[in-house]
């Protein structure tokens, strides 16, 4: 950790523009009121404390939900400065956290590097809360101030008490306030998820959780950092490399309009596994995870073709060019853990999904060839390991193309390009039209009588589909329920997909309450975010809820979701006639107008909308599911089955 007596003073904090907007207009800067924008108020929180660890000035950070769903973030870093800023006459504490954009991330001098929102971070989660509380730790005084009712001023900055001169830091309590936040509880599992990132991320940095509400503490601290990070995420597979490929350094260029130093960090962990038949890249910008890749990764990909392709080469591995490997045959099996920290990164786009600095792409470029080279160089088996790896890949992505060529002229001869077993709807608006994915043909064919000619198809699935997770795509492609479904959808795959074309605009998975029912909705879940995750993140795909119970007492029929309602409904009836309860063990049971008016009528229905709020989050727990691997799968299912009901044994 640097010494603290860098330059950090009330005129390094910079003003842009005003707050008035925030609580109006509140996804416009934490994306939503919802689950991921309440959580998002708590990373800004944490951003500015990493702020400080990144800078060198921090080394702990302690993070704690209290039992009135506050959250505590407090850090051992330079302290917010406190002096009168010059321009608005109040603390520079104040300011921080009472005016946009203001932030010493603006200024050149105070930050190297940033995560976090442009520095709005503090001052948006105050517009946002109901209650702010700061306390800070500078030059051997304690100073505190307080905010109420989405920032308005309670307490001016004033000096509460004294501390060692060599203590520092800042603390941040808030509440969110619920008249704009959605009234749901912070989960503490988001929580920690994010904090072991930020550990993972920021190598010896210490990071805590403390949850008053279950009396639960937990600390990450991870010396070898990405390295550690990549051993984790690939627990309990057959590993090729034992030892992680690690890589780090600078990457520094002239800046061409004042000639200063312009220094990029990189870092890189890789490890090729015998068993996952798909590649794992993460990566990240200034701890900000990036989903969509960018630039980084694309100098990571140039890395890896130009010298596991050379290296191919020099050793005989190709009769001509035409065998050199893709992309995708070099990355399948790779876990990849990317991270850089950069002085000014560019995003595309507002969700900082996507990195598109042009500087990012050489820096990960460089610094990852020269140790890949020496790699391959110094560890000739394990080279030829990876090496079979791609080749078994290349034989893969030959044989899927020629399946997935094949399926499509098939389909093409086929009623209309359609899979013969589609009911479909009338209508050719996609915005209004539904397709109902419902098991064998029992439930297709009351779904198919009971349903909405003109809005609603039908398409019944026999048996379980494949299980995607652990299938090389080529068998994937030969697998006639998954093309009947890629038919009906319409939009492609892969290089051709188009969202544009997609039929339907609803596709409801419609199963059993049942064990198998909840496997073939998890199975179509995987394939759908493993091939078709546009349909996910543009909110297309839904889970039907059928009744659970028919409770009937003469002419009065009610139906029940789950066993409180059933409970409900009985206690409202006569008690002294009879109650027939009729328990659904699958949608066969019901007839066409049962189905209809309890699963599949609109102004009846149930429906849960399959969402994804954190990319990274669902990726692994569709990989620990529907995986190869056990040891994984069984800590998941003990560690959550507190959460399940309703399963029928």
């Amino acid at each position: 950790m640097e010494n603290k007596s860098h330059n950090y003073d009330a005129a390094n904090i910079k003003h842009l523009e005003g707050l008035e907007h925030v609580r109006k207009r509140p996804g416009m800067y934490i994306g939503s009121t919802s689950k991921s924008g309440l959580h998002h108020m708590v990373w800004e929180i944490v951003d500015n404390s990493v702020d400080e660890a990144m800078a060198g000035f921090a080394n702990k950070i302690n993070i704690t939900i209290t039992k009135n769903e506050e959250i505590i973030v407090e850090d051992n870093g330079r302290g917010i400065p406190v002096g009168t800023h010059p321009k608005f006459g109040i603390s520079a504490l104040e300011v921080v956290l009472t005016k946009l954009n203001a932030g010493g991330k603006f200024e050149s001098n105070a930050y190297k590097v940033s995560g976090g929102l442009h520095g709005v971070g503090a001052s948006v989660v105050n517009a946002l809360s109901d209650s702010m509380k700061a306390w800070v730790k500078r030059n051997g005084k304690i100073y505190y101030a307080e905010f109420y009712n989405g920032g308005q001023t309670l307490k001016a900055t004033e000096v509460i008490g004294s501390c060692d001169p060599n203590e520092s830091g800042t603390k941040i309590q808030f509440h969110p306030d619920y008249k704009i936040m959605e009234k749901i509880k912070f989960d503490k599992d988001i929580i920690i998820d994010h904090t072991k990132q930020i550990a993972h991320l920021n190598k010896g940095l210490l990071v805590t959780v403390s949850d008053h509400r279950d009396n639960s503490y937990q600390e990450f601290q991870y010396e070898n950092g990405i390295i550690d990070y990549v051993l984790e995420v690939n627990q309990g597979y057959k590993s090729v490399n034992n030892d992680v490929i690690y890589a780090s350094g600078e990457y520094k260029y002239k800046n061409d309009l004042d000639q200063s130093d312009i220094i990029i960090g990189v870092e890189v962990a890789v490890q090729y596994l015998y068993d996952l038949y798909r590649p794992n890249i993460i990566s990240y910008t200034n701890n900000i995870l990036t989903n969509e890749g960018g630039t980084h990764v694309s100098g990571f990909y140039d890395a890896i073709m130009r010298l596991i392709n050379s290296y191919a080469q020099d050793k005989g591995y190709f009769k001509n060019d035409s065998e050199k490997f893709t992309r995708d045959d070099l990355i399948e099996g790779m876990t990849a853990i990317i991270s850089i920290k950069h002085p000014d990164p560019q995003f595309e786009g507002q969700t900082k999904a996507k990195l598109g600095s042009k500087d990012a792409r050489r820096a990960v470029n460089e610094i990852y060839s020269t140790t890949l080279e020496r790699f391959l160089n110094e560890n000739p088996d394990l080279a030829k390991k990876i090496i079979d790896i791609a080749i078994t890949a290349r034989k893969g992505r030959i044989a899927s193309n020629a399946a997935r060529d094949n399926a499509r002229r098939k389909n093409a001869f086929e009623s209309g390009g359609l899979p013969g077993k589609l009911s479909d709807c009338s209508t050719k608006n996609a915005e209004i039209s539904e397709l109902y994915l419902v098991e064998g043909n029992s439930a297709g064919g009351s779904a198919k009588m009971g349903r909405d000619r003109n809005t609603q198809a039908i398409l019944p699935l026999r048996g379980k589909i494949l299980n995607v997770e652990k299938t090389r795509q080529e068998r994937v492609f030969e697998n006639e329920e998954i093309m009947s479904l890629i038919t009906a959808l319409g939009t492609g795959l892969g290089d051709t997909f188009n969202i544009n074309k997609l039929r339907y605009h609803k596709i409801v998975i419609m199963t059993d309450a049942d064990v198998d029912g909840a496997h073939i909705r998890t199975l179509l879940l995987t394939f759908f975010y493993r091939y078709f995750k546009p349909l996910i993140e543009y909110g297309f795909i839904y889970i039907a809820q059928p009744p659970l119970y028919k409770i009937q007492q003469g002419k009065i029929i009610e139906y029940a979701f789950n066993d409180q309602q059933k409970e409900e409904i009985i206690s409202k009836l006569n008690q002294n006639n009879k109650i027939t309860i009729q328990r659904y063990k699958g949608l066969g049971e019901m007839d066409p107008e049962q189905l209809w008016e309890t699963t599949m009528n609109p102004q009846n229905r149930k429906m849960l909308q399959v969402q994804v709020e954190d990319a990274y989050h669902a990726d692994r727990v569709f990989e620990v599911l529907m995986g190869e691997n056990v040891l994984p799968r069984k800590e998941f299912i003990e560690s959550n089955a507190k959460y399940v009901r309703n399963i029928d044994l």
